[in-house]
């Protein structure tokens, strides 16, 4: 039998692209097993699923070698586990050299390992580095003063009797934060336009 697996990372992406690649594969749709899961791990239903199903002469077809997972020691592990242990072939549509259907003597299991170690590393070495210029980008954001996260409340009416009320000690500001409705945080986030969040801290 021919299997398909497909990934996508979030509900919201769109399977179509991969399903196609399987059809002009000749995978029959219902052979084709998707999920809508983060790479990050192999604990997926669909993929679960796809292995208890499949058995040794089976072959699994894939559109890249991330859609298989994203973590490169996972991969590598996968690879094991399907071509020794489970004796499927295995097919990358992305990368010829990765199709274990052909080459089953030892250097062509050699050249398969090789490339799949290499794709993995560069696969899993290119997301660091996302995540690194993402890091580095929300860092010069911040610095030129762009602000993330909620945006701060509107001041309520009563503020500034609450204000005057603090600031002449009638009232803490833990007691002025729960007149405004809002938290004794917030209140001093108000009062550090005027300096004086040190005193609120210590209310």
């Amino acid at each position: 039998m021919v299997y398909g697996y497909i990934r996508v990372s979030s509900r919201d992406q769109n399977l179509d692209r991969q399903r196609i690649a399987m059809a002009r594969f000749g995978v029959e749709d219902r052979c084709v097993y998707a999920d809508k899961q983060s790479g990050k791990d192999f604990d997926r239903p669909a993929y679960r699923r796809l292995l208890r199903k499949m058995e040794p002469g089976d072959t699994l077809v894939i559109k890249s070698i991330d859609r298989l997972g994203r973590n490169y020691d996972e991969i590598l592990e996968q690879w094991r586990l399907l071509a020794k242990e489970k004796k499927v072939s295995v097919v990358v549509l992305d990368m010829p050299l990765l199709d274990t259907r052909q080459g089953k003597d030892l250097t062509g299991t050699l050249i398969a390992d090789i490339v799949l170690q290499l794709l993995s590393y560069v696969a899993q070495t290119e997301r660091e580095f996302i995540r690194q210029r993402q890091a580095e980008g929300i860092a010069a954001a911040k610095a030129r003063g762009v602000r993330f996260g909620r945006r701060p409340l509107p001041p309520p009416e009563g503020l500034e009797e609450m204000r005057a009320a603090w600031e002449a000690g009638a009232i803490s500001a833990r007691g002025a934060a729960k007149r405004l409705g809002v938290s004794r945080t917030t209140f001093a986030k108000w009062m550090e336009a005027d300096s004086l969040a040190e005193k609120v801290q210590v209310d």
